[in-house]
C-alpha cells in the first residue's frame, strides 16, 4: 500500500524526518518496505532561472527567430536565441541555462549547451511549459506575472513541494490502516499530534427525489447508504487532486471518478458513482442472482456470476456492479453523464472475498471490502465525496441520504486483566499509561477496577476482539523495543490449545506412513459373507446384510480390515508386486442386540521382503519385529503412556502381542496363520496389526512433557540368564521395573539363544541394563547390591539360572 508523505501531513503534523516517521510506523507494526523520493516534476526544475527579456530584435539569419539579450541575474546579460512566436522586450520569463537537462512533457531528456544557430550564439533557452513538464502547451513561451527578482530558481515561483511516498507491506489484519488517516491514527497514538478530519459540516441536504433503494441480501450487506447528485460537469480534475492520486500510483480519469478513488484513499472507505439517468426505474436494489448469469465488467469482459455473488442491480433487476468489486460496463460514469448516484457500502468480508477469488478480480474496493472496512463510516466519506463534487464538478446534492442499517454493529467489549497485561508483555506498564495509549488509539475504558477493565473497541477495528488483541495494541504503541529481552527467552498465552482434530491426526499418522515407505490404501467396506462364516473369530450372526445386494461377493459389511486388506495384497503379488507395505483407516461393521455399530480401525498390512535386493544390501524378509516397529512409530506418535505387551496366539494370528490401555486392547498384531491367508489366495508370510483408532484418539494427548537432562552418569551392566521358553521379555522386564525402578531406566535384549548345551524348553537372554540416579553419582557398591537385587529376583521367580 502507498502513501503519500505530502498527503499525510493533510491530517495529521509531521515534523519529523520522512525516515524517522518511517521507522514510527514499522515500530507500530505497520512496517515500511520502501521509501522513495517523488520530484514534483522531472528533474525537479534545476538549472531553471527567471529571466527577464532586455532586447528582442529579428534574427539575422532566419525569419521565424529572434535574437534576445535576457537577464538571468548573474550581473551579464546573456544571449539566447528564441524561435517562439510571442517572444518581446520586457516579459518575465523562464530560463533554462547552459548546463541545465530538461525534461519535456511525453519527451526525451536533453541537456542545454552553449551553441551558435544560423550563426549567432546562443547561451541558453527560454522555455514553453511542456519544455520543462509542467505543462502541455507549447503555443509559445511562458510569460510571467511576477515580481521576483531575476535569477530567482524558478521552483520557488512554481511553489512546487516534493514528495516521498511511502510503501507499507500492510498484514491481513490491519483494514483499519488501509488509507491516509488510518495511517495517521498510528502516528497520532505515538506522537500524540491530533488527527486532523476534513470538516464535512457544510453539507446540506436535498429535498429532491431519491434514487429506491432495496436490500434483499442484509448479511451481505449490513448496510447501505447513498444519494443523487445533479447538474455534474464532467472534466479532467484540478491539477493538485490529480498529483495525489498520481503520487500513490493512480491514473487521474475525470473529476468525479477521481473524487471517489481520492476519499477512498483518504478514508478506507470504497465508494461507487453510478450514471443515474441509466437506473432502471430509478431503483437501485441489492441482491444475488441466478448462478450462471452473464455481466460485462468495466474491463469489457463477460464474466459468469455464482449464485452466492453479491450484486447491484436496477429496477428491472438487471447487474449494474458487482457488489464491492467491480463496476458494470452500462452503468459507469462518462463524458455525457450529468447526474450520479453515489453509493457508500459496508459489505460483508467474507461474501466479498470469495467473489474476488472466483472471478480473480483484485481492486482497490476489494482489498478494503474483504479486510473489513469501518461500518459507521459509510456516511461520512458520502458527505465528503459529495461535498468535493460540489466544489470540484460543479454538482447539486438533490436528494436526501438513503441509509439502509437494520442492526448496527457493536463495537467489542472485552474484559482485560492488568496482570494478564503485565505477564503477556513483560514488563509492569502503569495503569494511566495503559489507559493513554488505548484512548490514543480510540478504545474506550468502562468498568475499572484496581484488577483490570472492560475494552470497548470500535467496529472498524476488526482485528482486536481478545484480550490478547488488546494487550498487543498496547505493546505495539509502547514500543516492542522497550521491552528488554531475559537472559532465557520464553513465551505465554491465554487460550487454552484446541483439542486434537481426528481428521487432522489421522492426516499426520497418514504422512508418518508414507514417509517410511508405506502405501494407503482405501477398500470396500462391503466383502464377502464366506469370511465370517469360515473363520471362528468372525462372528457370522454379527455380520450386516445388505438387503438390496449387488452380489453375493458384496452381501455383508466387513467385521476386520484383514480380509480386505488381504485382498489387495494378492491383487499386488498376482501381477509380480510382491513386496508390500500397506495400511488403511476404515470402519468395521457389527449387528448387536441393542442395534448395529461400527468403529474405526487402523490396519497395519506387511509381506515380502522388507529389504529387496541391491548390490550393497542383503535381501531381508518382513519380519514380526518390523510390524512391531511400525506400529510403535504411530502409538508413539500419539501416546505418552506404557503400554503392556501380552502374548496371542488366538486366531487369526499363529503368533503375536496384545498391546493394552488399561484393560481395553489397543492393538492385536502378528503374523497371520497361513490357512487364513490362503482363503484369500496369498501363499506367502503375511503380519497384521489391527489398532482401535477411536481408542488411539481418546488417549492421545497433544501436551508434550520435558525434564532435565540428568546431571548425573548412567551406567550400564550386562547379564546373561536362562529361563524356561514359556517366560516372555516382557515377564522379565515387569519384574526387574517392580523390583528396582526407581534406578532401572532402561533394558535391552541384545542376544537370543536356544540350543541343546542349555537344555532342552530353555533359553538364554542376554540383557543390558541401564541404572542411573537423578541426585548423585552411583557408586559401585550401590550398582552391585542393585544387580544382586535383580539376578535374587529372576531366580526366585522366574527360576531362572544365571550364567556368571
Amino acid at each position: 500500500m502507498k502513501i503519500s508523505l505530502n498527503w499525510l501531513k493533510d491530517y495529521i503534523d509531521i515534523t519529523e524526518t520522512p525516515v524517522k516517521t518511517c521507522e514510527r510506523l514499522t515500530d507500530t507494526g505497520l512496517e515500511v518496505e520502501g521509501l522513495e523520493h517523488v520530484e514534483a516534476v522531472p528533474g525537479g526544475l534545476e538549472g531553471l532561472v527567471i529571466g527577464e527579456v532586455l532586447t528582442c530584435r529579428p534574427h539575422p539569419n532566419a525569419d521565424k527567430l529572434s535574437l534576445t539579450t535576457v537577464d538571468t541575474g548573474d550581473g551579464e546579460p546573456v544571449q539566447i536565441v528564441c524561435g517562439a512566436p510571442n517572444v518581446a522586450e520586457g516579459q518575465k520569463v523562464i530560463v533554462a541555462t547552459v548546463g541545465t537537462t530538461l525534461y519535456p512533457a511525453g519527451g526525451e531528456s536533453f541537456r542545454i549547451k552553449k551553441a551558435k544557430i544560423r550563426g549567432e550564439v546562443s547561451q541558453g533557452m527560454i522555455c514553453a511549459e511542456d519544455e520543462i513538464g509542467i505543462g502541455n502547451s507549447h503555443e509559445g513561451i511562458m510569460v510571467l506575472s511576477t515580481d521576483l527578482e531575476n535569477g530567482t530558481p524558478a521552483r520557488e515561483y512554481f511553489q512546487l513541494e516534493d514528495d516521498y511516498v511511502i510503501e507499507i507491506g500492510l498484514t491481513p489484519n490491519r483494514a483499519d490502516a488501509a488509507s491516509h488517516i488510518g495511517v495517521a491514527r498510528d502516528l497520532k497514538a505515538v506522537t500524540d499530534q491530533e488527527v486532523k478530519w476534513p470538516d464535512i459540516s457544510a453539507f446540506r441536504a436535498g429535498s429532491g427525489q431519491a434514487v429506491k433503494v432495496t436490500v434483499e441480501n442484509n448479511d451481505a450487506c449490513p448496510r447501505y447508504s447513498g444519494i443523487t447528485i445533479a447538474d455534474l460537469k464532467i472534466a479532467p480534475s484540478p491539477e493538485w487532486l490529480q498529483n495525489r492520486l498520481r503520487a500513490i500510483g493512480l491514473a487521474p480519469i475525470n473529476n468525479v471518478v477521481d473524487i471517489t478513488n481520492y476519499v477512498l484513499h483518504e478514508t478506507g472507505q470504497p465508494l461507487h458513482a453510478f450514471d443515474a439517468d441509466k437506473i432502471a426505474g430509478n431503483q437501485v436494489i441489492v441482491k444475488t442472482l441466478p448462478a450462471g448469469t452473464k455481466f460485462k465488467t468495466l474491463d469489457e469482459k463477460e464474466r459468469t456470476l455464482l449464485g452466492e455473488d453479491l450484486m447491484i442491480c436496477d429496477g428491472n433487476s438487471d447487474g449494474m456492479c458487482i457488489a464491492g468489486v467491480f463496476g458494470g460496463i452500462n452503468s459507469g460514469v462518462t463524458d455525457e453523464t450529468r447526474r450520479i448516484f453515489l453509493e457508500s457500502a459496508y459489505f460483508s468480508a467474507d461474501f466479498i472475498r470469495k467473489t474476488a477469488q472466483h472471478h480473480k478480480l483484485k481492486t482497490d474496493a476489494s482489498f478494503r471490502f474483504e479486510r473489513g472496512t469501518d461500518p459507521e463510516g459509510t456516511l461520512y466519506a458520502l458527505k465528503r465525496a459529495a461535498l468535493m463534487m460540489q466544489e470540484l464538478a460543479g454538482g447539486n446534492i438533490v436528494s436526501e441520504i438513503t441509509d439502509i442499517y437494520p442492526e448496527p454493529v457493536q463495537p467489542f467489549r472485552i474484559p482485560v486483566s492488568y496482570a494478564h497485561i503485565d505477564r503477556l508483555i513483560g514488563v509492569k506498564i502503569g495503569k494511566d499509561r495503559v489507559k493513554k495509549i488505548l484512548n490514543s488509539l480510540e478504545i474506550e475504558l468502562e468498568d475499572t477496577t484496581e484488577e483490570g477493565f472492560t475494552a470497548i473497541v470500535p467496529a472498524y477495528r476488526v482485528d482486536v476482539y481478545r484480550e490478547a488483541d488488546v494487550i498487543e495494541e498496547i505493546l505495539r504503541i509502547y514500543g516492542f523495543n522497550q521491552i528488554e529481552l531475559p537472559e532465557y527467552v520464553s513465551s505465554d498465552f491465554l487460550a487454552q490449545f484446541p483439542a486434537n482434530d481426528p481428521d487432522k491426526t489421522q492426516q499426520v499418522v497418514a504422512g508418518t506412513m508414507v514417509a517410511n515407505g508405506f502405501y494407503e490404501i482405501i477398500t470396500n467396506s462391503l466383502t464377502k459373507p464366506g469370511y465370517a462364516e469360515d473363520n471362528a473369530f468372525l462372528e457370522a450372526p454379527k455380520s450386516v446384510e445388505i438387503l438390496n445386494k449387488l452380489s453375493e461377493d458384496l452381501g455383508v459389511m466387513r467385521q476386520s480390515l484383514l480380509f480386505s486388506m488381504l485382498e489387495v495384497a494378492q491383487h499386488n503379488i498376482n501381477r509380480r508386486q510382491d513386496n508390500l507395505r500397506l495400511f488403511e483407516f476404515g470402519k468395521e461393521y457389527f449387528k448387536e442386540k441393542s442395534g448395529y455399530r461400527e468403529q474405526k480401525r487402523l490396519g497395519i498390512l506387511l509381506t515380502g521382503q522388507m529389504v529387496e535386493e541391491h548390490w550393497n544390501k542383503k535381501t531381508r524378509e518382513v519380519s514380526f519385529h518390523d510390524l512391531s516397529g511400525a506400529v510403535q512409530m504411530v502409538i508413539g506418535r500419539l501416546v505418552n503412556t506404557e503400554l503392556k505387551p501380552k502374548p496371542l496366539h488366538d486366531e487369526p494370528y499363529q503368533y503375536g502381542l496384545q498391546l493394552k490401555l488399561g484393560k481395553n486392547v489397543l492393538v492385536s498384531m502378528g503374523k497371520v496363520r497361513e490357512a487364513v491367508c490362503r482363503k484369500s489366495g496369498v501363499r506367502q508370510e503375511v503380519f497384521f496389526a489391527d489398532i482401535d483408532w477411536e481408542l488411539l484418539l481418546r488417549e492421545s494427548s497433544s501436551g508434550i512433557e520435558f525434564r532435565e537432562v540428568p546431571k548425573f552418569p548412567e551406567v550400564r551392566r550386562d547379564l546373561s540368564l536362562v529361563i524356561d521358553k514359556s517366560v516372555s521379555f516382557s515377564e522379565i522386564e515387569e519384574l526387574a521395573q517392580r523390583s528396582e525402578g526407581r534406578l532401572l531406566k532402561n533394558m535391552q535384549v541384545f542376544d537370543v539363544y536356544e540350543g541343546s548345551s542349555i537344555g532342552e524348553g530353555k533359553k538364554a537372554y542376554a540383557i543390558n541394563f541401564t541404572l542411573q540416579d537423578a541426585e548423585r553419582t552411583l557408586q559401585d557398591k550401590v550398582i552391585d547390591k542393585t544387580m544382586n537385587r535383580l539376578m535374587q529376583a529372576f531366580e526366585n521367580d522366574l527360576n531362572a539360572i544365571i550364567r556368571k
